[in-house]
C-alpha cells in the first residue's frame, strides 16, 4: 500500500515536471514568448488556415481596444489584442508556422530557434522581380555610359591625328570666313584666345563626328545595344538566328549555292575567331585583301595564317625590346629574382 502511494506521488511529480518543462521550452523574445501561439488563438496544431483565420477574427473583435471603455479593461484588451495579432502573424504563414512547430517538437535546440526566428524576421522582404529589374537597369545605365566614354575617347584621339585635324581645321577656317562675310562690319566683341581655341576644338570634333565612321568597340553607342532592349528583343533575336542558320544550311549546304560577299566575310571572321565589333574595326581595304586572297576557303586561310605568324615572329625577333626580354628569360628564367638584377 505504501509503495502504491509512493508511486502515485512520483507520477504526480513527474506530471508537474513535464508540464513545467512544456512551458519552459517556449522561449522569451521569439514567437509568442512564454505563451503557446495555438492556445492564444484557441486552436490546435491540426487546425487549418481557414480555422485559424476564423478564430483570429472572432478574438480580434472580442478584444479590440476600442470596444472597452475602462482604462484598466482597455489596457488589458490592448495587450491581449497584441498577443492575438502576433500569434496570427506566425500561424498564417506556412514557413513561420513550420519553424514554430519545429521549436515545439525540438525544445533542446535552444540557440537554433533564435537563429531561425531572427533570420526570417531580419531577411529583406523585397520582391525578387524588383531586385532583378533594378539590377538590369543599373547594368544598362553603366553599359550605355561606358560605351559613350569609349566613343568620346576615340573622337579625342582622332582630334590629335594630324590628317583628320588639319582637314577639320580647313572646314573651321572656311566656316569662320563665311560667318565674317555675313556679319560685315558688325563683328561683335573680339573673342579671347581661349574662347577661339574652345570654338576651334568644338568645330573639329563636330567635323570628325560627322565624317568619321568609327566601328568596333569604340563605335557610337545606340540605345538598342543596352541590356534592357536586348532582353526585350531576345525572342526576335533567337527567331532570327534560327532562321539565319536554317537558311544557310538550306542555301549553301543543301542547294550548294555560291557564297556572296557577306557570307565570305562571315566565314573569314569565324576562321580568324574575331567578334563582330573586332572584325568591323578592320579597314575596308584590308577586308578586300581577304576577299582577293580567297580566305573563305580554309586551305587558303591556313596558308595565309602560317605566313602571317611567320612574319610576326620575324618582326618580334628583330625588335630590340623583344630581344632584351628573351635574353633576360634565357639568363634568369621566368619569375626568377636575384639581387644582381637590380
Amino acid at each position: 500500500m505504501l509503495q502504491h502511494y509512493k508511486g502515485c506521488i512520483y507520477a504526480l511529480v513527474l506530471c508537474q515536471v513535464i508540464s513545467v518543462f512544456a512551458h519552459d521550452h517556449l522561449l522569451e523574445g521569439i514567437y509568442c514568448g512564454k505563451e503557446n501561439c495555438y492556445e492564444v488563438l484557441q486552436v490546435t496544431r491540426e487546425s487549418t488556415k481557414n480555422e485559424i483565420g476564423k478564430s483570429y477574427r472572432q478574438l480580434a473583435k472580442k478584444f479590440h481596444p476600442d470596444l472597452h471603455r475602462g482604462e484598466k479593461e482597455k489596457k488589458e484588451a490592448e495587450e491581449k489584442f497584441k498577443e492575438i495579432a502576433t500569434a496570427y502573424e506566425i500561424l498564417r504563414d506556412d514557413e513561420a508556422r513550420s519553424d514554430y512547430d519545429y521549436m515545439l517538437d525540438n525544445p533542446q535546440e535552444y540557440y537554433a530557434h533564435y537563429y531561425r526566428y531572427y533570420r526570417r524576421r531580419m531577411a529583406p522582404k523585397v520582391d525578387v522581380r524588383i531586385v532583378l529589374a533594378v539590377t538590369i537597369s543599373i547594368i544598362s545605365i553603366i553599359q550605355y555610359y561606358s560605351a559613350w566614354s569609349k566613343y568620346d575617347t576615340a573622337i579625342k584621339y582622332f582630334m590629335t591625328v594630324p590628317k583628320y585635324r588639319n582637314h577639320a581645321l580647313e572646314i573651321y577656317k572656311a566656316e569662320t570666313k563665311e560667318a565674317a562675310l555675313h556679319q560685315g562690319k558688325n563683328k561683335g566683341p573680339k573673342k579671347s584666345k581661349s574662347e577661339q581655341k574652345a570654338e576651334q576644338d568644338k568645330v573639329i570634333r563636330r567635323v570628325i563626328e560627322e565624317n568619321m565612321d568609327i566601328k568596333g568597340a569604340y563605335a557610337k553607342p545606340e540605345i538598342v545595344d543596352i541590356l534592357w532592349i536586348q532582353l526585350i528583343i531576345l525572342p526576335y533575336t533567337i527567331a532570327y538566328y534560327i532562321y539565319w542558320y536554317l537558311r544557310w544550311f538550306w542555301k549553301f549546304d543543301i542547294l550548294k549555292h555560291p557564297y556572296g560577299t557577306e557570307e565570305k566575310l562571315y566565314i573569314i571572321r569565324k576562321f580568324m575567331k574575331l567578334g563582330q565589333h573586332q572584325f568591323n574595326s578592320i579597314e575596308e581595304s584590308e577586308k578586300q585583301s581577304f576577299l582577293d586572297e580567297k580566305l573563305w576557303i580554309k586551305q587558303n586561310f591556313l596558308i595565309w595564317k602560317a605566313k602571317k605568324d611567320e612574319e610576326t615572329k620575324k618582326a618580334l625577333a628583330e625588335n630590340n625590346k623583344y630581344k632584351q626580354y628573351r635574353r633576360y628569360i634565357k639568363n634568369h628564367g621566368i619569375g626568377r629574382m636575384t639581387f644582381d638584377d637590380s
